[in-house]
């Protein structure tokens, strides 16, 4: 990089910090902004900082908004009564491109991780204990992860909730789609033997 002018190693340091930018993608992005027309290249910056001012959280589940309620909280077509609590926004977004879910969310931002120090006091748990004692809600659907961390999300949420009379339900969790046995792990096929229904 040193036969670059500051101006471009600068550049390049500051994208290689984004997550999956490496120095080498990080130089080309540089090099191709480079040759990008003004226009372009104004356009991304100003959507950067249009994304810093503009974006912040959801007033009623967390995740993020431009405005005070994201879409599906203000979206009147939705379900009050059925909420699916997730760890983050990437998962409300995943669930709603499945087009499986018509209630509302609620975004914890994080997981359980004592041994990162993250406890229920750095989620929004009193938040959806709130949502939930409000009375609205009939259904609490747990769709944290499958690793340990969002197990024991799923479990602790669900002894906060058996004090409130809703029903609690856990997302099932098994084979893929479309998945070969041979190639999904024992841990998967397990669940997905414990989780087994008619047809």
């Amino acid at each position: 990089m040193q036969y670059y002018p500051p101006t471009i190693v600068r550049a390049i340091r500051n994208l290689s910090k984004l997550p999956g930018i490496g120095e080498k993608t990080a130089e080309r992005l540089v090099l191709h902004l480079l040759r990008a027309p003004v226009e372009e290249v104004g356009g991304l910056a100003s959507s950067i900082m249009e994304l810093k001012e503009k974006t912040r959280l959801c007033a009623m589940c967390y995740s993020m908004s431009d405005q005070e309620r994201c879409r599906v909280c203000a979206d009147p077509g939705r379900d009050p009564a059925l909420l699916c609590v997730v760890e983050q926004p990437a998962d409300m977004v995943a669930i709603e491109k499945s087009g499986g879910f018509n209630g509302l969310y609620h975004i914890l931002q994080g997981a359980l991780a004592p041994m990162d120090g993250i406890g229920p006091a750095d989620l929004r748990i009193r938040e959806l204990l709130e949502r939930v004692g409000a009375g609205v809600v009939r259904e609490v659907v747990l769709a944290t992860a499958t690793n340990v961390e969002g197990e024991s999300t799923a479990a602790y949420l669900a002894e906060q909730l058996n004090r409130f009379p809703i029903k609690v339900t856990r997302i099932a969790s098994g084979v893929p789609m479309g998945g070969d046995l041979k190639y999904v792990d024992q841990v998967t096929i397990k669940r997905a033997m414990e989780q087994r229904h008619d047809i």
